[in-house]
This record gives structure tokens, C-alpha cells and sequence, in this order.
């Protein structure tokens, strides 16, 4: 199914350019578009979950996260 979105032909052709430096449609290039600000928005959300959190729960990820690390380590020798 296809639709009609109303846009300014400035944004037209920017969009259109994009999507033609790229090798893609111009359907493709707006769903990359996409696809990167819902990547965005999560990685916000990610940031401000983060900065929530206590100092307790910071060291006990970082501790975790050492610890997976070393045995990945120790998987690969």
C-alpha cells in the first residue's frame, strides 16, 4: 500500500538526493530514517534510566559486567 505524505518540495528534493546518493528509494531512505530515530529515542531512554540510577546499582552492573567480561575471557583461551 502506498500513500501520499504532504512535504515542501525543498524537503522533497533533499530527501530524494539522500535517498539517490545512497542507492535506495526513497520509501527505503525514510524507513532508514526511521528505523535511526527509534534508535535514538531508545538509546534516550537507555541514558535516562541510567542517569536514575543509584550508585549501588552502577557499581553492582559494572561488577557484573567485569565478570562476564572475564569469563569470555577465559572461554576463549
Amino acid at each position: 500500500m502506498t500513500t501520499t505524505i504532504k512535504v515542501s518540495d525543498e524537503l522533497r528534493d533533499r530527501l530524494k538526493e539522500q535517498a539517490a546518493r545512497d542507492g535506495l528509494t526513497l520509501g527505503a531512505h525514510l524507513a532508514h530514517l526511521a528505523d535511526a530515530e527509534d534508535r535514538r529515542w531508545r538509546l534516550h531512554l537507555l541514558k535516562s534510566a541510567i542517569d536514575v540510577s543509584s550508585r549501588d546499582d552502577v557499581a553492582s552492573h559494572a561488577k557484573e559486567t567485569e565478570d562476564w567480561e572475564r569469563t569470555e575471557l577465559a572461554d576463549a583461551s
